[in-house]
């Protein structure tokens, strides 16, 4: 069967996906003390509304949104904050965060279910705006911005983000088999907001058994929404590259996917805004994938945002004693950390601890194309790369560096292990300055 996808470039690496595939969601213990930073999404940090000493109860806010792309932050749990500090999070951004001493006996308050159908869309936008919602794959935009359609804007397609294709990530997939009716009534939440024409629904090959429960579901309970195939291929999960696929449109350079009358919901927000619209729940906690070849026992893992990464660890084991790398999210687009006490965040979706995989070492490059060969946006790395290398930030801006998603298809085909992502995060850095 031919399956859908993106045009140009992409990569298919070994997802490594059967060290974690099988591990039903666990619940991890509230550990001792959370670290809580402002900085949990992309746009301006909340504004601390607390200080030290102050007693927190478990969703009582603490941090208020502070602009229009901002999202408010919440107690993941009941106790004291014992400081206030300045935290690296897993993007390198430092914040103002709360340390909360956790009381041993935690409350549930989520308990009631809400009725949202005769619901105004207004009512349920401000729901998922007020529980302080963000995109679950990574980038942590506020979910309630993207689910604002201005004026004059129509939405053809809302397509959910069921990808994952970042290798050894499986967070995602245990939600969909788990929790597939929980996730299901979130995109009905989510399309009762943003009223597209239609509802797909974008699975890799590689999960086809989540698919099939998924469809299995949506004719029991009679959505209309569709259940797509896609070809099993990195960066699938990117919005631009899902949107080529499921809808055959590409979005212009400097657009959004509205401006193709999309958007993008990923799965694991849908979740969050099941539990926010159905129980008033805001998101303080969020399922983690921990895994790679250097940790114990590998588990998708239930935690409240806030939880250090070391105790992650300790929950799966602890690391052998071939560790050399700790990575925050996937291999192809995560950041790799220096200090396992960092803290997690709402956009955190794996944490992956690694042995030495390839030889440290950097040749010049060599001219194969291979980058070009593979780079889903049509760019031209190694020109970018080499401006870059000389100073030449606006050269390369010009060759349309803005463009570049970080993917890193790039660099993982380069022979020679030129560090081209690094290269691209300083060139745009550099780039606006000088602008």
């Amino acid at each position: 069967m031919k399956l859908a996808t993106f045009r140009r470039g992409g990569v298919h690496p070994d997802d490594r996906k059967e060290l974690s595939r099988d591990k039903a969601i666990e619940t991890l213990p509230f550990p001792e003390e959370l670290v809580v930073s402002m900085s949990e999404h992309l746009g301006a940090p909340a504004v601390l509304t607390k200080k030290k000493g102050d007693t927190v109860t478990r969703g009582e806010v603490i941090g208020a949104a502070n602009g229009y792309i901002s999202a408010p932050v919440h107690s993941p749990a009941d106790g004291v904050i014992t400081e206030i500090r300045k935290v690296r999070v897993q993007s390198g951004a430092v914040s103002d965060a709360a340390v909360i001493k956790c009381n041993p006996e935690q409350s549930d308050p989520w308990t009631e279910k809400h009725e949202w159908k005769n619901e105004s869309p207004e009512n349920l936008l401000s729901l998922v705006r007020d529980m302080g919602i963000v995109g679950m794959g990574g980038a942590a935009f506020p979910t309630a911005v993207k689910l604002t359609i201005p004026m004059g804007k129509d939405v053809d397609t809302l397509i959910i983000n069921g990808v994952e294709c970042e290798p050894y990530l499986t967070a995602d997939y245990r939600l969909m088999i788990e929790r597939t009716e929980e996730v299901l009534e979130g995109i009905m939440i989510a399309a009762r907001i943003v009223n597209p024409k239609s509802i797909v629904i974008g699975i890799e090959a590689n999960k086809a058994d989540a698919a099939a429960i998924f469809e299995e579901k949506i004719r029991e309970k009679g959505y209309s929404a569709t259940v797509m195939m896609l070809k099993t291929k990195y960066p699938q999960g990117d919005e631009k590259q899902l949107i080529k696929a499921v809808m055959n449109r590409e979005v212009p350079s400097g657009k959004l996917p509205l401006d193709v009358g999309a958007v993008v919901c990923n799965l694991g927000s849908c979740y969050a805004i099941y539990e926010a619209v159905v129980y008033h729940k805001p998101l303080i906690e969020r399922v983690i994938t921990v895994s790679g070849e250097s940790v114990n026992n590998p588990k998708n893992i239930k935690a409240p945002v806030g939880t250090r990464f070391s105790d992650l660890i300790a929950y799966c084991g602890g690391e052998k004693d071939d560790a050399v790398s700790a990575v925050a999210g996937g291999p192809m687009m995560g950041f790799a950390i220096y200090d396992e006490d960092t803290p997690m965040v709402k956009g955190s979706g794996g944490l992956l601890i690694l042995p030495k995989m390839i030889d440290d070492f950097s040749a010049p490059c060599v001219l194969c194309g291979k980058c070009v060969q593979h780079c889903p946006m049509g760019l031209q790395p190694n020109k970018m790369f080499r401006n870059i290398k000389y100073g030449n930030y606006q050269a390369a801006m010009d060759l349309g560096l803005m463009d570049c998603k970080e993917c890193g298809c790039c660099a993982y085909t380069c022979p020679s292990h030129l560090p081209l992502v690094q290269g691209f995060k300083l060139g745009k850095k550099m780039g606006r300055k000088k602008k």
